[in-house]
């Protein structure tokens, strides 16, 4: 299959006070056309980093060290923030988590909107507040021609994260990132904007990428699924594999984190310990001192690549042949 995006071991550094932080240890992902990829991982893993990195979004302290990424074929892994303009907000567009920090206090929707669109299309002004209204419908905010003229602060939080889909989809990118675009929003709207984001999805045929701590999440929106942790994809594969098949330590650890309502008495399931420090990552398997299951190897060298399926795999020492034998009496 032909694919839209492909990142291929890409890492990326972070200068600070402290040291070199290595926030992203090459991670590859791939995303085809039409299709939905969640990466998953709790904070601190970075999935935000990886997906600012591919729309060179870096804080000013970051920076790429290596790998590739293509979009369409193309290779833009040295594209200015100048080049990448033209790219961003038409060929591919972010939604961030924070619909509040995201939008401009001081302009009014319909502003904010037009802006794209006067940047990335020949519009006028006439077309582009029609656009603008129309957009503002599309994404299910009642009233899109009073909204127009409204600004941020007199809208409620899920009809903001509703206006910033809205600026995303304004030039019918190709591919659509989502940086935990529920996270300050309740459960009700949360579901509302899962639904929104999948059904625009299925209507105009974008791509998208999801970022989230929450596997929960993406059970019903996700094809395929890419498990972060320590700067690093540790398991990937289809969203049934992942929920039904998977095999990496910290992926179990994550589905069993789960909260289930038909368990209410039941105490919630924690993964102890604490992420890796990124300024002296850990040699080994980014996940061995937490692990409950780490033998001496896991904690000395990074375990290898094994492909479970064509679209199934995971590094982990734990699907190496002699695991069997040394985890019986070789635990670290």
């Amino acid at each position: 299959m032909n694919q839209l995006l492909e990142v291929d071991n890409l890492k990326i550094n972070l200068e600070t006070q402290s040291g070199t932080v290595q926030a992203v240890r090459g991670v590859s992902l791939k995303l085809a056309p039409k299709q939905i990829l969640a990466v998953v991982g709790e904070s601190g893993s970075g999935k935000s980093m990886t997906v600012k990195g591919i729309l060179k979004l870096l804080p000013k302290t970051g920076g790429i060290v290596g790998g590739k990424i293509l979009f369409e074929g193309k290779d833009i892994t040295d594209y200015s923030v100048k080049q990448m303009r033209s790219i961003n907000g038409s060929e591919m567009s972010m939604i961030f988590q924070d619909p509040m920090t995201s939008l401009n206090p001081t302009m009014t929707i319909g502003k904010q909107i037009s802006e794209v669109l006067r940047e990335h299309t020949k519009m006028n002004a006439k077309q582009r507040r029609a656009r603008a209204v129309e957009l503002l419908n599309l994404v299910g905010i009642s009233y899109p021609e009073k909204r127009y003229s409204q600004y941020p602060h007199q809208l409620s939080g899920g009809m903001r994260q509703r206006v910033v889909i809205a600026i995303a989809l304004a030039c019918n990118p190709k591919v659509l990132i989502a940086d935990e675009p529920t996270t300050a929003l309740d459960v009700t709207i949360q579901a509302q904007i899962l639904d929104l984001m999948r059904s625009l999805q299925e209507k105009f045929g974008t791509a998208i990428i999801l970022i989230t701590h929450n596997l929960g999440v993406v059970a019903n929106i996700a094809q395929n699924v890419s498990v972060m942790y320590g700067g690093m994809i540790v398991e990937s594969g289809t969203v049934e594999e992942i929920f039904y098949d998977a095999k990496h330590p910290y992926t179990l650890g994550l589905l069993a984190s789960i909260p289930n309502v038909d368990e209410k008495d039941k105490e919630l399931n924690i993964i102890p310990g604490t992420p890796p420090d990124l300024i002296d990552p850990p040699k080994g398997c980014p996940f061995s001192s937490r692990c409950p299951r780490a033998m001496e190897v896991c904690h000395q060298y990074a375990p290898e690549k094994t492909m479970v399926s064509g679209t199934h795999w995971l590094s982990c020492w734990l699907m190496d042949p002699r695991a069997d034998k040394q985890h019986g009496g070789d635990r670290a």
